[in-house]
């Protein structure tokens, strides 16, 4: 594991040290922030089901997979309760002091796999934004942003039949 510590380190250190750039900082920061408790996604889900009234259960299903995995991942972080990185200094505030899993990688995988289902192709690449920004903004080590988008996307996908079963109201 040291290997994989001292691997995780020096990669948040050099995407931490991205952020210098203050266009970078400031997209990273927005993309935190609208991730914050998933946030940007439920939004985004809600008013998906509020314009596409065929598709609404699915919209609504597709959400709420993503809050639940949202709210396993902050559940998961009180088991672990892994420190965030003190090697490097955020450019964000956080609502917790715990780093693993992600939680922002955590929604955003769960999102991009609910909404990438229903044909928002745009979901993955701003879901990848959001997850590389908790990197930038100093506030994750990569293992996090890794394992919580694996638990966001499996999350998404073990729900995705229930979802997609709710495509007509």
């Amino acid at each position: 594991m040291d290997d994989l510590d001292d691997m995780d380190h020096r990669i948040v250190s050099a995407l931490r040290a991205c952020g210098t750039d203050p266009r970078v900082a400031g997209a990273a920061r927005a993309l935190s922030w609208a991730g914050e408790h998933g946030a940007l996604w439920l939004a985004a889900g809600v008013t998906a089901a509020a314009v596409d009234p065929p598709r609404r259960t699915a919209w609504l299903r597709g959400t709420a997979l993503t809050a639940g995995a949202h709210v396993v991942s902050m559940g998961l972080k009180r088991v672990v309760r892994r420190p965030r990185p003190a090697h490097v200094v955020p450019l964000v505030r956080t609502a917790g002091r715990h780093s693993f899993p992600s939680s922002h990688a955590t929604s955003a995988a769960a999102a991009a796999v609910v909404f990438g289902a229903l044909g928002v192709r745009a979901a993955w690449p701003l879901a990848a934004a959001v997850c590389a920004s908790r990197l930038v903004v100093g506030v994750h080590y990569p293992s996090d942003v890794a394992a919580g988008a694996a638990l966001g996307a499996l999350t998404a996908r073990l729900g995705a039949d229930w979802m997609c079963g709710g495509t007509r109201d």
